[in-house]
């Protein structure tokens, strides 16, 4: 058993495990904030039911932080009776981690200043707006950088799009401001982020548990968020690289970690 008791089977709990450890007072300056899909189901409290009523399963735990907080985190983790896996630490310890649940054969994943799958996420200055998790803004990037988006990432698209508004600041509001200026930089990110917008509408008509109003305040949202981001002034690399458009290719393909 670890310092903080044992791991426990249910996702969710251990979440409130891992957060409440990291409440503790000889734990508060570190910061750790929830991606992924518990992060979604924490930010969305009064409709975090999607995920269960469209059968969205959570597979691991997922966490964003900065290097300089890799020592708090190694040691706070191993007191939560995870296991270090020291062959990520040596090979990519300045931008990745990896524990592994000795109990139930789970992982978490750490990830420092930045998600780099198809397209970057930087957490660089913005893991501090939230208490828990990433901001919405990145939260919902997180799923819309991703080329082949698939059936866990949409859902959980539309269950943050359903609580949250779009506008201008972090406070329980995806903001459009942070989302627009990183696409008017890069039109791949553009490219793949609108063309997953469009899946999103597409695939919101498809799912039975959703009602019509749901429906209507996420196609609203969406909506919204496309016209804030065709509003943004595009810069001279965006108009140079969308004369090329997809005769290049615009992302980068995704290397899974060998486990």
């Amino acid at each position: 058993m670890g310092k903080y008791g044992e791991i426990l089977e249910d996702f969710y709990s251990e979440r409130t495990r891992i957060v409440d450890a990291l409440a503790q007072d000889e734990n508060k300056h570190v910061i750790m904030r929830l991606i992924g899909a518990l992060a979604f189901r924490t930010h969305c409290p009064q409709f975090g039911y999607f995920q269960d009523k469209l059968g969205r399963k959570f597979t691991d735990i997922d966490f964003a932080s900065y290097p300089r907080f890799g020592r708090d985190i190694r040691r706070i983790l191993t007191e939560l009776g995870y296991e270090e896996d020291k062959q990520v630490t040596q090979l990519f310890g300045d931008r990745r981690m990896v524990f592994h649940d000795p109990a139930f054969g789970r992982h978490i994943d750490v990830f420092y200043n930045l998600l780099d799958y198809c397209h970057p996420v930087s957490f660089v200055g913005r893991l501090e707006a939230e208490e828990l998790t990433i901001p919405l803004a990145e939260l919902l990037l997180e799923k819309m950088q991703i080329v082949q988006i698939n059936e866990k990432d949409v859902i959980d698209s539309i269950m943050l799009l359903r609580e949250h508004p779009i506008g201008d600041t972090d406070k329980e509001t995806v903001n459009a401001a942070i989302i627009s200026r990183i696409l008017a930089n890069d039109w791949g990110y553009w490219r793949t982020v609108t063309g997953n917008l469009n899946v999103l509408k597409e695939k919101l008509e498809t799912y039975d548990g959703l009602s019509g109003e749901d429906r209507e305040v996420v196609r609203k949202r969406i909506a919204e968020l496309e016209a804030r981001i065709d509003a943004a002034p595009k810069t001279l690399k965006w108009k140079a690289r969308a004369q090329i458009g997809e005769r290049m290719k615009w992302y980068k393909d995704v290397e899974e970690l060998e486990r």
